[in-house]
């Protein structure tokens, strides 16, 4: 019997360094960039993590969010979006709704593993999506405060989000 040699690690939370990842994206730009959390550095960052473009909850939560983006970059806060859906999906997702906030695609669910949190079961027997779940990271990378919905369904807590932001 072979055994799982996989180390479960443990979620992230806050104090916790955040994880470095780059990710391609298609999003604001016409042109595909490669965006790196790096690319942040000495400014706030909020992750946003979505389980599938053109869902209910996933349009409302990026939409909500999209919609106070300018709100979030008066706090030197800038957001980025993370799903497992391809370059192509977010960018038609993106145009449909307006939305400005760069949708990063993890189709290989690198991240969603770095940062655990994989949904294990999403719809339609579709496995491992994002989680929703959202990470304000600070200008020094620290992560300042963490919520992961065990449901799918269920909406963050935009107002805590919203303070814990307010706050760095």
């Amino acid at each position: 019997f072979a055994q799982d040699k996989r180390e479960h690690k443990m979620a992230l939370k806050v104090g916790d360094k955040a994880p470095e990842f780059t990710l391609p994206s298609f999003t604001p730009s016409a042109d595909l960039e490669q965006i790196s959390l790096n690319n942040y550095k000495g400014k706030n960052v909020v992750l946003l993590f979505f389980p599938q473009a053109f869902t209910g909850v996933c349009t409302t939560e990026i939409c909500t969010m999209n919609d106070g983006l300018s709100a979030y970059q008066g706090m030197n806060a800038e957001m980025l979006g993370i799903s497992v859906d391809g370059t192509f999906v977010q960018k038609a997702f993106a145009e449909k709704n307006g939305i400005k906030i760069p949708l990063l695609s993890d189709f290989n669910k690198q991240v969603i593993r770095l940062y655990d949190v994989v949904q294990p079961e999403f719809a339609h027997g579709q496995k491992e999506t994002a989680q929703r779940a959202v990470f304000l990271i600070d200008k020094d990378g620290v992560i300042k405060y963490v919520e992961v919905t065990e449901n799918p369904g269920v909406q963050v807590n935009f107002d805590a989000l919203k303070n814990a932001a307010a706050g760095l």
